[in-house]
């Protein structure tokens, strides 16, 4: 029988089988109580008015006994309609989160669905320019999603309303292109590798296009011949990385979007590379930083994700030494020192301000750039002294066996210290209490 309104469910098994009646869990925390398995998107970006419009559904998996609340990260979105399994739901904006409270709690192991419809202009994370929007790192201001939960990897596929004879760029592959009618079009890529929420991106502008095979160069602002010229060594980065990880690269067309300004940033299956991070157009150790990190991404930090923001050293440090290490082994030793040096002096500073902390420290940074001076340059410095103690062999065969055994999964520091010490057939816990842990 169906008691005081709101009610919602109807005369058939639904009825008994849809929600649970024990005591919930009101899963304040974003991504507590359920996985996502899929996100689908179908939005109309607006480059002058940077704002967007969409359509979303979210395929999800409760994980907990009983489950009455679903948060996401929070934004400047509109809600203007949400519903669960076709059941119409309230959204709540509470303490920087999105809550969307469900009528009944909900059982653990139930495959569901969130469908919703929004509009908004987004805080951060949207960059206009000539030609050209694209999304940055931001991707919960954009769409409703998760945006610290590296752990919770989902698939993805995006549907993107843009007036005709413009380009796109997103994660995975172009399916489909159909024409909308009022000078619009239709762009459906779609991601079947689950990444985490932070990598999902696009780009709507008038591309120019060059490079061939698994590599591919875009930009709205340079012709073929500097995109070329720029990223003629992206192919022999791939080979090295690949060889270092003992994974081949884990995309099937990597693409690099040069942009005016900015610095550079990965995607599930492209890297944005701005031209602020490539200062020359000669073939220099100094300029191609931004191109190697970026492009390494691919395999740590994308496909071989920390599981938390506290071991993000592990995305971070490991793509700044193999910047270095490429580095070393297209220009020499005094490339690959100099690249550590960089990593030195970033450190000191933050020591200097006070600040050190071991790389898996689980505290709040007082500043991005101290969080980067220890995630990113003391983690790099970590992973040079254990290449040094450890050698070369053993070194490169603890890295290999770090990526092959977590390809496509979540890590912690402990499976970095486990591949490590199963190559070099030694405990390791002194170095990693030293530089990791911090542990006495």
């Amino acid at each position: 029988m169906c008691g005081a309104p709101p009610c919602f469910l109807t005369a058939t098994a639904l009825s008994l089988s849809f929600f649970a009646t024990a005591a919930p869990v009101l899963a304040d925390t974003p991504g507590q109580g359920f996985d996502v398995i899929h996100y689908d998107l179908a939005v109309v970006p607006d480059a002058v008015g940077k704002a967007i419009a969409g359509r979303e559904e979210i395929v999800l998996r409760i994980t907990e006994e009983q489950v009455q609340h679903l948060t996401f990260s929070g934004s400047a979105l509109s809600i203007e309609k949400a519903s669960f399994d076709g059941h119409p739901v309230r959204a709540e904006s509470i303490d920087g989160t999105l809550r969307f409270i469900l009528p009944r709690p909900v059982s653990k192991g139930r495959i569901a669905r969130l469908e919703l419809t929004y509009q908004g202009q987004p805080a951060r994370g949207f960059v206009a320019q000539d030609n050209l929007l694209y999304a940055a790192y931001f991707t919960c201001d954009w769409m409703i999603c998760l945006q610290d939960a590296f752990a919770d990897k989902a698939t993805f596929s995006i549907a993107l309303q843009v007036p005709a004879g413009t380009n796109t760029l997103a994660p995975g592959t172009l399916v489909s292109k159909r024409p909308m009618g009022g000078g619009q079009e239709e762009h459906t890529w779609r991601e079947t590798r689950p990444y985490s929420a932070y990598l999902y991106g696009f780009a709507v502008g008038r591309f120019v296009h060059a490079g061939a095979g698994a590599q591919a160069y875009v930009s709205a602002v340079a012709d073929t011949g500097e995109l070329e010229r720029r990223f003629a060594e992206t192919a022999a980065m791939t080979d090295f990385l690949a060889d270092k990880a003992g994974v081949p690269l884990p995309v099937e067309r990597y693409s690099q979007l040069l942009v005016e300004g900015y610095e550079a940033q990965e995607a599930a299956t492209y890297s944005i590379i701005g031209r602020d991070a490539l200062p020359g157009n000669g073939d220099d150790a100094a300029q191609s930083w931004a191109i190697v990190h970026e492009l390494a991404h691919q395999w740590w930090g994308n496909l071989i994700t920390c599981e938390t923001l506290s071991e993000f050293w592990l995305n971070e440090g490991i793509t700044t030494f193999m910047t270095a290490a490429w580095k070393e082994h297209r220009y020499g030793r005094a490339a690959y020192d100099a690249e550590l040096d960089i990593a030195r002096a970033r450190l000191a500073k933050a020591r200097d301000a006070g600040f050190d902390k071991p790389l898996a420290w689980q505290g709040t940074y007082p500043s991005l750039g101290i969080r980067r001076a220890v995630q990113y340059s003391k983690g790099a410095l970590f992973m040079h002294a254990l290449r040094q103690q450890l050698g070369e062999d053993a070194f490169w065969a603890g890295l290999r066996r770090y990526s092959q055994t977590h390809a496509g999964g979540t890590v912690t520091s402990i499976d970095l210290q486990r591949a490590m010490e199963k190559e070099s057939n030694r405990s390791l816990d002194p170095i990693f209490k030293t530089w990791v842990f911090g542990e006495p």
